[in-house]
Order: structure tokens, then C-alpha cells, then sequence
């Protein structure tokens, strides 16, 4: 059980606590009576002022005055009118990882909305029910106001939810788990649709399947600079340290830690050092004296992804502590305060960023399985690290294929949204973020980079059985081979590989080497 209150920040391993391992919250009691000092607060406030969305249309209808017995049927208008996405709907965790942030959100107490939204909220997460979010339909400016639409539908107990892996009426669901809808007293439409918590709530997620990837990124570079008998010296202290990035120095020490039991790296000076016969010129040297850089460049190319998904992470964890609302009500200073909280760019920013990063990863597992499959490159395995009758047999071709295939789609992904911009809104929205696209197709990109994971990883484990140097592997990647090994054995005849990478695929989501 994971208590949340009004003045808690939750952390991303919180999030990865309730979303993806089903802990159950509950809220502070104290945190409940600031909600409703917040709401009893803007009950009086509003009975002689203009407060917008209140007393007034949106957007750029705001100049239009709601009268009293209008207000509350305006919040359910709201709601109706904006549940207009279209397309697939979001995944379980997506949408879980958006109504924790949302309740995060509202228990700062700066919403003015009644407390049964919150407990509604808690209720809803605790029991595994989740509202039906199309993918398409927000901007990110005015927040996720189409996709917290369809959240709020379910809240006022209409639309469509899943429940026990199907998707079914909202009302149905509700009287059979005995729940209620929220009561909206003022401004529960607006409060609920203002802010940024799909995005953030997508961005968090793939915060935390970057990070578990990130780890088998490093483990994969570790076993193929084993497979290559590579030097030492790449990942030493001594040439990363001077280099100043904390992302290459991290990266370095995993592959220092992960390789420390090998018995297949090389010393240099085993090779180069010790050898003073230097008096032929002209003999040509029978060891590489440097790896290709994919190979040994493992901590400048994958240290700038550490570094992206860390910030990233910061950044996140301020959002879905943050409050994306508007207007604020701050009971405490008296106030009512208008502004644009509920704008993502900065989701928008980091996730353009993030899939990035994730696409240079992919790239990199992709070079590590093209040198692989080219035995002209690497000199030790036979072509497509076919362990059959070469002609006859085809080793790893198809597989590459969908690597290479998989990477130039993420190529093209890794285009920016955050500059694509359309004003929207006749005008009102001129200037948009695009947030949640960008956590979208960040989102896509991630589940594409896993999926060229897995081709290198079973290229990986070829190679190692071809070679026979599975007992001379560190302790850690040994591990790694044997467990691959349990989900795709050793193939020598040509068999179809779809399901195999789907479940390398499966593996390498549901297990991890070590957090970040």
C-alpha cells in the first residue's frame, strides 16, 4: 500500500510501484480536508466574480457570462462535447499511469473541486478499471483535454471503461462493483480536462521501458565485446575518465562491473605493450588493434542516452507533481489566479528527445547485428551466424531483415514534434505543444527499439554457441545466455522466428539487469 497526500511528491518508482506492479494507494485523510477547504473556498468566491469556465463559456468563448442555474450543466457539456478522440485505444498502464497523475494532480488542492473525484479516482485505480481513451484527439495546449475527456466520461459514470480484459459501459461496470459517479458542484468538467496527465502519464512509462532497455543495451555490448576478445582498455577508468559526462563514466563502470568475470577480454599489453620486436616494419599485425566503433565507442554512444533518459526522468517526476490546472485556486492566499499551467512542452521537449535517444540505441543494435551477420566484418562467424549448411541454411537472414527494417522506421520517428505546432481553437490555442503525440510516437519507437533488441539478442547467442566460449562468459552475461537460451534454442535448421522474437521480445520488458 502506497499512501499519497496533498503534500507528497511521488517519484517515478512509485509510479512503476502502482501502475505496472498493482500496489494499491490510499490517501491521507488530512490531504482530503485541504481538497475541501480548497472547494468550500471557490464555493463563495464565485458568487460575485467572473471566474473562467465557471461563470463563463471556453476558450475562445470565454467573453460569453454562464448564468447560475446554467454553471453545472455547462461542466457536463464540457465533458460530452470534447470526448471526441478517434483511434486505438490506449494501453492498461498508459491509461492507469494518467488517472494516478490526474488524482496526484487534484490533491494539491488547488483544483476547487469536490472531493468524490479523488476517492472515485483511488477507487478506480485500485479495482483495475480503466477508462476508454482513444489515442488521438489532444494538442497539449489546454492540456489532454480530448483524452481527460474520456477520462471524466467515466467519472460522471458514462462511457466506456475496461474491466477483466474487456471493454464494457461505464454504468454496467459501476453497479457491479457498487461505485458511484462524481457529483459536479462547479468546476469538476474543466478541473479534470485542463492538464497534462495523459502525456505525462505516457511519458512516464516510457521513462521506465527506456531505462529497463537501456540496461540490455549495455549487457548486449558486453557480450559482444566478448564475443571479439575486445581490450580492456575501451571501458577502462582511465579513458573515460577524461571525459567529463556522467553518462559515459556510468556506462563504462556497468561494462567494468559486468565484464570483471570474463575470461575472454583482452589487455593491451598482452598484445602490444610487452612485444618489443619492432624491427620488421612491414609484417603485417595479426590482432586488431582497435574494434569497430560500434563496438568500442559502447560508452561515448550509449553515455548521451543515459544522460537523456535521467533528465528526462527529472523532468517527468516535476510534471506529474506539478499542478497542470486553470485556473488556480489557492484558498490560502484568497485567490484565483489565470495562466496556461495546463501546457506540455515540456513533456513535448523530453520526449522528442527521449525517442531520439531510443533511436540511436536501436541503431546501435542494428550495426552490432550487421556485424554479426558479416563475416568479412568480423572474421570469427560463419555468414548470418549460420550454424547449418551454408547455401542451404539461412542463419539469421530474415531476422536481420526486420532489424533493419524495424531501425529505418524509427529513423524516420525520431522526426520532432514539439516544433509542429497548429494553431487550433480559432485561435485561442496558437501556439500548442503537441505533447502527446510526442509521448505517442515516442512510445512507438521504444516498443521498435525492444524489438531489434531481441534480434541482436538471439544473433548474440548463435554466435556464442558457434564460438563455444559459453563457460568462459562473465557471470553476468552467462546468466543472460542461459536464460535466452530457455526461450530460443540453439537453431541450426531453418525454422520460422516470429514467435521466438516475440518472446525475447516479452523477456527483455518483463525482467531487468539493474535500474538506473
Amino acid at each position: 500500500m502506497i499512501t499519497i497526500g496533498s503534500f507528497d511528491n511521488i517519484t517515478i518508482d512509485d509510479l512503476n510501484a502502482i501502475v505496472l506492479n498493482n500496489e494499491k494507494i490510499e490517501i491521507k485523510e488530512d490531504s482530503l480536508k485541504h481538497v475541501e477547504n480548497s472547494f468550500d473556498f471557490l464555493y463563495e468566491f464565485i458568487k460575485d466574480k467572473v471566474i473562467y469556465g465557471i461563470n463563463t463559456g471556453f476558450g475562445p468563448m470565454a467573453q460569453y457570462k454562464i448564468g447560475k442555474n446554467e454553471q453545472i450543466n455547462l461542466q457536463y457539456n464540457l465533458i460530452r462535447s470534447h470526448s471526441a478522440g478517434a483511434g486505438e485505444k490506449l494501453d492498461e498502464p498508459d491509461v492507469k499511469s494518467a488517472m494516478l497523475i490526474r488524482l496526484c494532480t487534484i490533491l494539491k488542492g488547488y483544483s476547487g473541486i469536490h472531493s468524490s473525484t479523488i476517492l472515485l479516482l483511488k477507487e478506480l485505480i485500485n479495482k483495475d478499471v480503466y477508462p476508454y481513451i482513444p489515442q488521438h484527439g489532444g494538442v497539449g495546449a489546454s492540456g489532454d483535454l480530448v483524452q481527460l475527456s474520456h477520462m471524466a466520461l467515466v467519472l460522471i459514470g458514462e462511457g466506456l471503461v475496461t474491466y477483466q480484459g474487456k471493454l464494457r459501459p461505464t454504468k454496467e461496470v459501476f453497479e457491479e462493483l457498487e461505485l458511484n459517479p462524481i457529483q459536479v458542484k462547479i468546476r469538476e468538467g474543466l478541473s479534470l480536462l485542463n492538464g497534462t496527465s495523459v502525456m505525462t502519464g505516457i511519458a512516464a512509462i516510457n521513462i521506465l521501458k527506456s531505462r529497463k532497455l537501456l540496461n540490455w543495451s549495455i549487457c548486449a555490448s558486453a557480450l559482444i565485446n566478448e564475443i571479439v576478445s575486445s581490450f580492456d582498455d575501451y571501458f577502462s577508468e582511465e579513458l573515460n575518465r577524461v571525459k567529463q559526462h556522467r553518462g559515459q563514466n556510468y556506462i563504462a563502470d556497468e561494462l567494468i562491473k559486468i565484464l570483471k568475470s570474463s575470461k575472454l577480454i583482452s589487455r593491451r599489453d598482452d598484445y602490444f605493450y610487452n612485444n618489443n620486436d619492432n624491427q620488421n616494419e612491414e609484417i603485417l599485425i595479426n590482432r586488431k588493434v582497435q574494434e569497430h566503433y560500434s563496438l568500442r565507442c559502447i560508452p561515448q554512444v550509449l553515455g548521451p542516452i543515459y544522460d537523456t533518459i535521467f533528465y528526462a526522468c527529472e523532468v517527468i517526476e516535476k510534471e506529474l507533481n506539478s499542478v497542470s490546472d486553470n485556473p488556480i485556486i489557492d484558498y490560502k492566499k484568497g485567490s484565483v489566479y489565470h495562466g496556461g499551467n495546463f501546457h506540455g512542452d515540456y513533456i513535448a521537449m523530453e520526449m522528442d528527445k527521449l525517442k531520439l535517444a531510443i533511436a540511436k540505441m536501436s541503431m546501435l543494435s542494428e550495426r552490432h547485428l550487421a556485424f554479426l551477420c558479416n563475416s568479412k566484418l568480423n572474421e570469427l562467424l560463419p555468414p548470418f551466424v549460420n550454424l547449418g549448411k551454408l547455401g542451404y541454411n539461412l542463419g539469421m537472414q530474415g531476422l536481420q531483415f526486420t532489424a533493419t527494417s524495424t531501425v529505418a522506421e524509427n529513423q524516420m520517428l525520431s522526426n520532432p514534434m514539439y516544433i509542429h505546432s497548429i494553431p487550433t481553437n480559432n485561435d485561442n490555442q496558437d501556439i500548442v505543444s503537441m505533447g502527446t503525440n510526442a509521448a505517442l510516437i515516442t512510445k512507438t519507437v521504444i516498443d521498435n527499439a525492444y524489438q531489434v533488441q531481441a534480434i541482436e539478442m538471439i544473433a548474440l547467442i548463435q554466435a556464442v554457441d558457434y564460438l563455444k566460449i559459453a563457460g568462459n562468459l562473465s557471470d553476468c552475461t552467462k546468466k543472460i545466455y542461459h536464460e535466452l537460451r530457455e526461450i530460443v534454442p540453439v537453431f541450426i535448421e531453418d525454422t520460422p522466428k516470429y514467435e521466438e522474437i516475440r518472446k525475447v521480445c516479452d523477456y527483455l520488458s518483463e525482467n531487468d539487469i539493474k535500474i538506473i
